[in-house]
């Protein structure tokens, strides 16, 4: 998979390459990261990126042309090597929630570019133009689209087949199958009197399995009724 990431702050995308199961995912080529920075595709000695609204109010939003030339470059350089054309996808509080779901389906796309927005955002011309997709992890803003980009490559990248240790991690999930996961415990069998349930110690794979699936749907139940709502409306 090639990941193309569209960003004032590079550097910051060295938290993901440099860590964890990203790391290991990316030095077995499992994907491919290229940053791209449209300062570099300014036409002024400044390298202006931003202006002033029209309309007046506060802040800046990030110019078109520099943006449009930087996608135009990454789309060339796809085709150039024969890929298809990359699918840009905006980090925005308005699009729809990153899911797991989302991610799954993303997982098997070969090209993909993340456009991280700064200031107060993205001029509408070039969103209504050039992006395929916005997707939001939450409803909350943050200053950038640099981290919610990281989360969706996160995402995405522990489902690509050998990036996990085990074949299963990313299967049992939570969300996986649209429920949260059920509770772990590890050594050791007792900790400040409480105790590792006993279904767990008796080695009964089938009663384990039934086990974490009740657990799995009473947390649903509990902590997200709006999931378990999905969840029984599915199962009609």
């Amino acid at each position: 998979m090639q990941f193309h990431v569209i960003t004032l702050f590079p550097e910051m995308f060295s938290a993901l390459t440099e860590s964890g199961v990203s790391r290991r995912a990316l030095q077995n080529a499992l994907y491919d990261l290229k940053t791209w920075n449209p300062r570099e595709f300014t036409h002024d000695r400044h390298k202006t990126v931003d202006d002033r609204p029209y309309g007046g109010g506060p802040g800046m939003v990030m110019m078109y042309q520099p943006l449009k030339d930087t996608i135009d470059a990454i789309q060339s350089q796809s085709q150039d090597v024969g890929d298809k054309k990359s699918k840009v996808i905006y980090l925005s509080p308005q699009g729809r929630p990153l899911t797991q779901a989302k991610a799954k389906q993303l997982s098997k796309l070969d090209n993909i570019t993340l456009l991280c927005g700064r200031y107060e955002g993205i001029d509408e011309r070039l969103l209504e133009t050039e992006v395929d997709e916005e997707i939001s992890i939450g409803d909350f803003v943050v200053s950038g689209g640099e981290l919610p980009a990281m989360m969706l490559m996160d995402a995405v990248i522990r489902l690509l087949p050998g990036a996990l240790g085990h074949n299963q991690s990313a299967e049992q999930d939570s969300f996986s199958d649209g429920l949260l996961d059920c509770p772990h415990y590890t050594r050791p069998e007792e900790v400040a009197g409480m105790k590792v349930p006993t279904v767990l110690l008796e080695g009964n794979h089938a009663k384990i399995d039934a086990w974490r699936q009740i657990q799995k749907e009473q947390r649903t139940q509990e902590r997200r009724p709006d999931l378990w709502q999905v969840v029984q409306a599915q199962e009609k």
